[in-house]
């Protein structure tokens, strides 16, 4: 209770304007010089990669380009929902984020028969879980203002550890198709055969995870307790939201990547435990 009513106080301090508020418009164009300003070390990234002849200054033009154009929309999508108050909101924007990193994700590992559908249903189950137990223990209210922003950090970070896994699985069962094959010879089920090859998977997709929060506070301040100190709380509060943040993004990844490999038996294996050649023939 005490870190909602601290993290209430903190959100306050940022406020809100009303779109319809004739004030707004003005503070909105004044609020973005500063991101315009900020365009400068961009373009200082793309003359050094044309200096250097990398070729990368019409993808980094194109990503500054699209990243402007998704925070502005999102910006004004989020004022709407924050405005409703209403927990169908809260579920439509949650379902659209799940379904995005559930893309993404499955992009990675295309390779993967219905990887987009694994991904989904993998983030959707993790974040979920940690989500409705955060809200049970009375951590974070069941507000848009609280669950929509917590929702995207924990399944952003979800589609990123489930996208590696779910490809370092089917590279390492690839390449090692013939001690997973002598296994399954021998009376060992799918997951007795993979059972190595889902460790190190596993391991290397939450290694990141676990690194950062080994490291978090002594490299660098982690980009919520950062917005929340430059908002306006006071560092003592905005540690305590790190410390649910990191909690709750380890929680959910190791949920998702466990669940997503599971989920991927089926496609790796016929239902006579003999592998599925044609998942591992393409590259």
């Amino acid at each position: 209770m005490f870190l909602v009513n601290s993290t209430t106080q903190a959100w306050e301090v940022l406020g809100q304007v009303d779109p319809s508020d004739p004030t707004f418009w003005k503070e909105f164009l004044t609020g973005m010089l500063k991101p315009a300003a900020a365009t400068v070390v961009v373009v200082m990234a793309m003359a050094l990669s044309f200096s250097q002849k990398l070729a990368l200054e019409k993808e980094m033009l194109f990503a500054m380009a699209r990243a402007f154009l998704q925070l502005s929309v999102i910006g004004f999508v989020l004022q709407f929902i924050f405005t409703q108050n209403n927990a169908g909101w809260i579920l439509l924007a949650y379902l659209f984020m799940v379904s995005v990193a559930g893309y993404t994700a499955g992009e990675r590992a295309k390779q993967v028969p219905r990887g987009k559908y694994i991904a989904g249903m993998s983030i959707l189950a993790g974040t979920l879980v940690t989500m409705l137990l955060l809200v049970v223990l009375n951590v974070f209210p069941f507000t848009p203002r609280y669950i929509i922003p917590i929702a995207g950090m924990m399944v952003g970070n979800a589609m990123t550890v489930v996208g590696v896994t779910m490809k370092k699985l089917r590279d390492d069962v690839k390449i090692q198709k013939n001690l997973v094959e002598t296994a399954l010879a021998l009376g060992a089920t799918p997951r007795q055969a993979t059972l190595q090859q889902v460790k190190r998977s596993l391991s290397i997709a939450l290694s990141p995870n676990i690194d950062s929060a080994k490291t978090v506070g002594l490299i660098a301040l982690p980009g919520a307790m950062t917005g929340l100190i430059m908002g306006g709380a006071s560092p003592i509060e905005a540690v305590q939201l790190q410390i649910v943040v990191m909690y709750m993004m380890i929680g959910a990844a190791t949920v998702s990547s466990i669940l997503c490999t599971y989920l991927c038996w089926p496609a790796f294996f016929t239902r006579a435990y003999q592998l599925e050649y044609h998942v591992f023939s393409a590259d």
